[in-house]
């Protein structure tokens, strides 16, 4: 009995980890999808509960039929919010009703076990509830760790909910088939024996087919380009475009949002690297770009002794070592041998000993701040730690996120340099493109088309302001349009005047 408890347990919290995952890797920031899921599930397990009442006439019958619906609902639910997705372009209400479903199953559980286990040995409720209650945590941990290390990297999201699911029929309806057989009726008996068969023909037929599926729900999502769909230990990388012709056909999806287009991501690359480039640039940090485009703009300079690359997930350096439109769009970068590359987490590496003012430019090419799980990314001691690695004299170029849709997000990646020590000079490479659609965090999202050109960057050293020298003749950097420092800081203290949600407030464009 208590066996049976530490798996349902397992299998429930596999479920609530599985809507967490998927909810971050549809929907966006982690934080706000977290919450969501663990407090309409809590909520949702305390409806569970009072409903459980109503089955203590028939307990073995109800836990029965419970987990055949907890393994039918969370075996599915991975799929059915990808389909969600896909299709219908929304995925929180389904978030929101699955989490909500599973919630109150897990709640009906526990009663109905405590009625079960005193059926088997007579005890006080004390001791019963400790025992129920140990190998609940116990299974709980268990399937907390099983999902990370073991269902997730070896399985995937779909095939590993859809095993949890058979796991919990199994174990379910086998402890009451067996064990409280003699407490059912014949027509209960076949009646669980039909539900639980159907069950597991039903996620059987769904493990047989989730290729089938994802293949079809990629095209619907992506498009019916799509050239490479791998997911690595970190993200979800999908390339699309035809396989011949030019790379600016070319888009980079990382885990559903477009983080390169080929067709215009030089504006961005140009805009983020040549200001910083106007001093001295021997050796050059690149935080993220492991696409190599961000080196591609550092390796025009025939001075440049080095550029290393400090890329958390390796599958994005394989891919833009190994693709050919991909390896083309960023010039063979790694193909040069002045470029090396550093396969870690850029806050760890930097806390490191040996980055002590060792680079003259840092170039920061990390996804919008608002829309990253890696937050420590944009703060104070991140930054303080990169403005150690910069030499003196040494600069810092930063994209902070779109300056004209998210101003609040912008200006605040810039309060947090100038906390840091660091001398700030903020630009933009503005314009717009029409025919994309973004997402809930206005971030593009997959199939959606061309991005908005609404770039927000800062310029950094430790000195004094690095001065923005711009070229408007250049054809490098033909994109680029620039805030003077005195209407920046007057935009700074209107976004953060009190009482003004800072998305009514006017933020003017310069040339």
């Amino acid at each position: 009995m208590l066996a049976t408890v530490f798996v349902c347990a397992a299998c429930g919290l596999v479920y609530e980890l599985e809507l967490l995952a998927l909810g971050t890797y549809l929907i966006g920031d982690s934080v706000t999808q977290a919450s969501v899921v663990l407090s309409v599930m809590v909520f949702a397990m305390g409806v569970g509960s009072l409903l459980a009442k109503r089955l203590r006439h028939r307990p073995a019958f109800g836990f029965a039929a419970i987990e055949a619906g907890l393994a039918l609902l969370g075996g599915l639910s991975a799929m059915a919010l990808y389909a969600s997705f896909a299709w219908l372009g929304e995925s929180r209400p389904a978030l929101v009703a699955f989490s909500f479903a599973i919630g109150v199953l897990i709640g009906a559980e526990i009663p109905l076990l405590m009625t079960l286990i005193q059926r088997i040995r007579r005890q006080d409720a004390g001791g019963a509830v400790a025992d129920l209650f140990a190998a609940d945590y116990v299974g709980a941990l268990v399937g907390g760790l099983a999902f990370p290390f073991l269902l997730l990297p070896v399985l995937g999201q779909l095939t590993g909910a859809m095993l949890t699911g058979t796991v919990n029929a199994v174990v379910g309806g086998g402890l009451v088939l067996w064990l409280f057989r003699r407490d059912l009726s014949r027509r209960a008996r076949w009646t669980l024996v039909a539900a639980n068969v159907t069950v597991l023909s039903v996620l059987a037929c769904a493990t047989v087919l989730a290729d089938d599926f994802e293949r079809v729900a990629r095209g619907a999502v992506y498009g019916e380009e799509v050239r490479v769909a791998v997911r690595t230990g970190v993200q979800e990388l999908v390339l699309t475009g035809p396989g011949t012709g030019s790379p600016r056909s070319l888009d980079l999806y990382l885990d559903g949002r477009l983080r390169v287009s080929g067709y215009d991501e030089y504006r961005y690359h140009e805009a983020l690297v040549h200001p910083a480039m106007t001093g001295p640039h021997i050796r050059v940090l690149v935080l993220g770009g492991g696409d190599g485009l961000a080196a591609r703009e550092v390796l025009r300079y025939r001075d440049v002794a080095s550029v290393t690359v400090v890329e958390l997930d390796p599958g994005v350096v394989r891919l833009a070592r190994t693709d050919p439109m991909l390896s083309a769009l960023n010039a063979g970068a790694y193909e040069d041998p002045r470029l090396g590359v550093v396969t870690q987490d850029a806050f760890r590496w930097l806390r490191g000993p040996a980055v002590r003012d060792r680079f003259d430019v840092i170039v920061s090419d990390l996804p919008d701040p608002g829309i990253t799980p890696s937050t420590k990314l944009y703060s104070q001691e991140f930054y303080g730690l990169a403005a150690r690695a910069l030499r003196p004299g040494g600069r810092i170029a930063v994209h902070a996120g779109p300056m004209a849709t998210r101003p609040h997000s912008y200006w605040t990646v810039e309060s947090t340099l100038r906390a840091a020590g660091l001398r700030t000079s903020p630009y933009s490479a503005g314009g717009r493109l029409a025919g994309f659609t973004a997402g809930p965090d206005r971030t593009p999202l997959a199939g959606s088309g061309a991005p908005p050109q609404d770039w927000g960057f800062v310029l950094a050293s430790r000195e004094q302001a690095p001065p923005l020298k711009v070229d408007h003749d250049a054809p490098a950097l033909r994109s680029l349009s620039t805030h003077s420092l005195q209407d920046a800081a007057r935009d700074a203290e209107r976004t953060r005047m009190p009482g003004l949600p800072p998305s009514t407030l006017p933020h003017p464009r310069y040339s």
